[in-house]
């Protein structure tokens, strides 16, 4: 098959309506697995013991068990028990929450690495419980592990591609019904591949930089 490049111009502007799917899909999966991550890490920490125990299976449960198969129980699985939710929704859902798994064990590396001089200065000021979280645990903690969430950010980017196996139209989605429809596949899979290194390449670059930057002494 020889290259076609009449082809691959006529189809890449839905590739990039594919892509924008790519990029909804992941912002506000990382959203939920910031925020998912944040809440799990911090009731570990809290030693509550019925609350730990169940956390930490939820964390070594959805990091033991692929992605994909996630996705595939609940886009057709949970439907069976009467919830249904679109694939878009469902896709978001599932990546976000498989991910909190991971973000929550980052969090709890950077609370564990808050100096316990720091735990004790706080107590010693008599700070309430919130207000010690806030000022001073929480932005010790997470300055720590910005660089390790930015790497998340990345892997979600491009895990969002396994999504298009329950019927979710983003990039790869949008290139497989362009290959199946025409016959080719070699300009669409090809584009693809492009549009994840435009996207990726600079975006990492720039959490590269961001690391550095956090890692300068102030």
């Amino acid at each position: 098959m020889i290259w076609d490049w009449n082809f691959a111009v006529q189809i890449l502007p839905e590739l990039l309506n594919g892509l924008w799917v790519t990029v909804r899909i992941t912002l506000a999966g990382i959203v939920i697995a910031l925020v998912l991550g944040l809440v799990v890490a911090i009731l570990r920490h809290a030693r509550i013991p019925v609350v730990r125990q169940v956390l930490w299976f939820y964390v070594e449960f959805v990091r033991g068990t692929p992605l994909l198969v996630q996705a595939y129980f609940a886009f057709y699985v949970l439907p069976l028990y009467g919830i249904t939710l679109s694939a878009m929704v469902t896709g978001i859902i599932v990546i976000g929450v498989n991910y909190s798994a991971y973000t929550a064990e980052v969090y709890r590396a950077g609370i564990e690495s808050v100096p316990r001089g720091q735990w004790e200065a706080a107590t010693a000021l008599s700070l309430p419980l919130r207000r010690r979280w806030q000022a001073v645990v929480l932005p010790q903690a997470v300055r720590a592990v910005v660089p390790a969430l930015g790497n998340y950010l990345m892997q979600m980017f491009k895990d969002s591609a396994i999504l298009s196996a329950i019927t979710v139209f983003e990039l790869l989605g949008h290139a497989t019904a362009i290959g199946s429809g025409n016959y080719r596949y070699l300009e669409p899979y090809t584009l693809v591949g492009i549009l994840f290194l435009v996207v990726s390449y600079p975006a990492a670059k720039l959490i590269r930089r961001l690391e550095l930057r956090l890692a300068q002494p102030r």
